[in-house]
């Protein structure tokens, strides 16, 4: 079967690797769609991010769909022709924080795609995966590209959750690549009033007003956009900071009111604070990080049709066109979601 690769920054390879077979509990998968993340970019342009860096080649991927074709035994509930989304989070379920409920901070996580620990988590970029029943949740109804974007709202849905209550709420989103676009859809649904979106491209900025953003800003043409939120102390009671970039942490705090919570879901690196305004305006400042439980939400949310991801799939390549693919998948000129087709 033909996989993903990633060698080093700039070296992406489709290289065949060996077919494998569903154990008890497992089940194979014909790969339809895979998305392509922020975290795959990282490896592809940088061969990483932060401290975490390739030191043996590795599949990529994580946001993929595809129809079973092989049930290993003891599985039930999934059916051979079936299309189901699969979620990349798989926890050991033994460590101190599996027992606590905090699965995405496993101990022992093996998150496909991931440099993180050595030998690195292989990911699921290739034409047959197996994995385990419970990574499965049946899409039936929804196109293999949407079922692919359960992975990035999954991540949205987590950090709407650590908000709290969100009722008639006001919310700010820094930064409109797929996981800021998604943030405005969860944010909306779960009852926020006013959303204002910031990016530096004029073709995101303008998915996040189809996304439902009230207010759209383009902070590369003013700088001073969000000043009109500032005085009194500030405006919103929500940030979704989903750049990773100081700058636009900073500029978020400003227009904060007391007592409001930032979300951090950019992974830029780390970053310099301004601890004196969070401090006098006593804001709450939460790390999200990955999901659990909220993926078969997020695909439940989808079939309903409380939530359509359709018009931020941007591009969809064949497998053969990958290098393609993630060069343009991070020009937010013209690209929101990458997807390719591996079927």
């Amino acid at each position: 079967m033909k996989s993903i690769v990633i060698h080093a920054a700039k070296d992406l390879r489709i290289e065949d690797r060996e077919e494998a077979q569903p154990g008890p509990g497992e089940v194979q998968i014909r790969l339809s769609t895979g998305g392509i993340c922020g975290s795959d970019l990282h490896y592809f342009n940088h061969g990483g991010f932060g401290p975490v860096h390739l030191k043996e080649p590795m599949i990529l991927g994580h946001e993929v769909s595809g129809h079973i074709t092989a049930l290993g035994a003891g599985v039930s509930g999934l059916e051979p022709g079936q299309l189901v989304a699969v979620s990349p989070s798989r926890p050991c379920r033994k460590c101190r924080f599996c027992d606590e409920g905090m699965h995405n901070q496993c101990l022992n996580m093996r998150f496909y795609g991931s440099a993180m620990p050595f030998p690195h988590i292989q990911g699921a970029f290739r034409q047959v995966l197996v994995a385990e029943a419970g990574q499965c949740t049946p899409a039936d109804g929804l196109s293999a590209g949407e079922a692919a974007m359960a992975e990035p709202l999954s991540v949205c849905l987590h950090a709407t959750r650590k908000a709290g209550d969100m009722m008639g709420k006001s919310v700010l989103v820094t930064g409109c690549g797929p996981i800021g676009i998604l943030c405005i859809l969860a944010a909306r649904r779960a009852g926020a009033d006013l959303i204002v979106a910031t990016d530096l491209s004029e073709f995101t900025l303008a998915k996040a007003r189809e996304a439902g953003a009230d207010l759209a800003l383009n902070m590369a043409d003013d700088p001073s956009g969000l000043d009109r939120f500032m005085p009194h102390k500030g405006t919103f009671d929500v940030l979704y900071e989903c750049s990773g970039a100081a700058p636009a942490l900073a500029a978020g705090i400003s227009s904060m009111r007391p007592g409001g919570t930032i979300l951090q879901l950019g992974l830029g690196g780390d970053m310099s604070l301004p601890m004196m305004a969070i401090t006098a305006k006593e804001l709450s400042l939460k790390g999200s990080f990955r999901f659990h439980e909220e993926f078969p939400v997020a695909v439940s949310l989808m079939q309903k049709g409380l939530i359509n991801v359709k018009p931020f799939i941007t591009q969809t390549f064949p497998l053969e066109d990958a290098v393609a693919a993630f060069e343009i998948a991070g020009d937010r000129s013209q690209a929101v979601k990458a997807q390719i087709a591996f079927a």
